[in-house]
């Protein structure tokens, strides 16, 4: 929680909370369904919760906005976001029902009212989002492909709508078909060596029909 609060220090006290629950959830039920690595777990809050955060460096999500996250895993990053921006609506999914168990169980923990999460696939349905974010679930242009028809028409925010991507190293390759893709590198923001070669790629997408 340290960690959190020293990046992120004006967190309410539900806020607080909430994030502070996260180890002993995520302990539990990694304990039934395993969601994160047995090493991992012990760093949770770097290199889960943390790095999920990164994305609230790069873009702040305005209230009544809505926010796709594809192949969510234990709920990562879409439950620590919902955390921090609480009036905003995020849908999480991912194709393997046991991942999803989890994130619904936290979720309902954590009396979090913003989160809704389904098995479901990405591409098979037609629904607008703000944002879609993800962490590392595929190359970039195979993810442009599933959630490209996902992104609302109307943007709101500073940014214009389109992927937040959590990813790490040399990405020259995978966006070489993506001049307006930007990396934010993680270092500039956390001080943690988890974070050296750790980004968060912002991919803006027009609105498709």
């Amino acid at each position: 929680m340290n960690t959190i609060l020293k990046y992120f220090p004006d967190l309410t006290e539900e806020q607080q909370d909430q994030f502070s629950k996260l180890r002993e959830l995520y302990t539990e039920w990694n304990a039934k369904i395993n969601v994160i690595s047995r090493k991992d777990i012990e760093l949770l809050y770097e290199r889960h919760v943390l790095h999920s955060l990164g994305i609230a460096k790069i873009q702040s999500f305005k209230p009544g906005s809505n926010v796709l996250d594809v192949g969510t895993g234990g709920g990562f990053p879409g439950i620590p976001l919902a955390i921090l921006f609480p009036e905003t609506q995020f849908y999480l999914i991912d194709v393997i029902a046991k991942k999803i168990k989890v994130v619904n169980e936290v979720a309902n923990a954590l009396e979090l009212k913003n989160v809704k999460a389904e098995q479901r696939r990405a591409g098979t349905f037609d629904e607008r989002f703000d944002f879609v974010v993800s962490r590392a679930v595929t190359n970039m242009p195979d993810f442009v492909k599933w959630v490209r028809k996902n992104i609302a028409k109307k943007s709101n925010h500073e940014l214009q709508n389109g992927i937040l991507y959590l990813k790490g190293g040399d990405l020259t390759q995978e966006l070489a078909l993506f001049p307006k893709a930007v990396e934010h590198n993680l270092s500039d923001y956390f001080k943690e060596g988890f974070f050296e070669t750790k980004k968060v790629v912002y991919l803006p997408l027009k609105y498709k029909l």
